[in-house]
């Protein structure tokens, strides 16, 4: 089994993932682990039968935790966008992010932002 958890870890590594500072990678995790954690609790709260207020009080906060996960996220996307577009001036050498005459091309676009923002709420 530690054989399948290091070959995960070397994936997870080896693919593009979250682009974003520490701190904002940080929260994000601790969000996520706290959602996780809220989600066990509905699950126990569904196997020994608690009440549907118990039950539903704890489903909301694993939603509200979840989405301000996707907000970080999608904020930390958005600031890379506008970082990465200030930080290349127009006639770029054409290395990558950069279209055929010479202008950014954002690595994501504000509509996809935009609609994956909109997925959350």
């Amino acid at each position: 089994m530690a054989k399948t958890q290091e070959g995960a870890a070397t994936t997870a590594q080896a693919a593009p993932g979250l682009e974003c500072d520490p701190e904002t990678k940080r929260r994000i995790v601790n969000r996520l682990k706290r959602a996780r954690g809220q989600l066990d609790a509905v699950i126990d709260a569904a196997e020994r039968g608690a009440s549907c207020k118990e039950t539903i009080t704890q489903l909301s906060a694993v939603t509200h935790a979840l989405n301000r996960a996707g907000f970080v996220i999608i904020a930390s996307a958005m600031r890379n966008c506008v970082d990465a577009e200030q930080a290349s001036p127009e006639g770029d050498d054409g290395g990558p992010g950069t279209a055929a005459d010479g202008t950014v091309a954002p690595v994501t676009t504000v509509d996809e932002l935009e609609k994956i923002f909109l997925s959350l709420v």
